[in-house]
């Protein structure tokens, strides 16, 4: 059995594409709509070029996924007009959206969570050096998670009626704890 408070040594981490190749099935988590999403979706959604979702592994047991995919941030109201004092003059800038992040209960609290907004992070900064502009990561999460993007220097975007906030976070200026 996993002990689970002991932090996740980022070097005994395994990261992965999503293949057929992987047993998911053993994933648990108590957000059945993600892992519903990593049964039945992930792979297909791959397949049709919509999103990429990775895989990481922990001693060889799948420890939680993230997928990605591109979006974009509308400047609207302030924020339209901290980029137009920044000389950027256009009505929407390209994103890294982190679709889904999921750690498997067994691994929860251990730090998978903030090493894999690292890694989207990473990924964006590799897309904006070497292949194309992308100024924001974004994520759509649940009201009950926005604390936790915040300590990573996420700011609010939008409070939608269905109990999830849009949130972005400036990856050339990324402040995070």
């Amino acid at each position: 059995m996993v002990k689970n408070n002991l932090k996740i040594d980022p070097n005994e981490i395994i990261i992965e594409m999503i293949k057929e190749s992987h047993d998911i099935n053993s994933f648990v988590s108590y957000e059945k709509e993600l892992v519903n999403f990593l049964q039945e979706d992930a792979l297909n959604n791959q397949k049709q070029n919509l999103s990429i979702t990775f895989l990481w592994f922990n001693n060889q047991m799948l420890a939680s996924y993230i997928t990605l995919l591109t979006d974009r941030i509308t400047l609207e109201g302030d924020l339209k007009n901290v980029f137009q004092d920044k000389g950027i003059h256009y009505k929407s800038l390209p994103a890294l959206k982190m679709g889904r992040l999921c750690v498997d209960d067994h691994f929860l609290r251990r730090g998978l969570g903030k090493l894999m907004v690292l890694f989207a992070i990473d990924i964006s900064k590799e897309i904006n050096r070497e292949k194309a502009g992308c100024r924001f990561l974004t994520v759509d999460t649940k009201n009950n998670s926005v604390g936790f993007y915040q300590k990573l220097g996420f700011k609010i975007l939008e409070t939608r009626d269905n109990g999830t906030t849009a949130m972005y976070l400036d990856v050339l200026n990324p402040f995070l704890h």
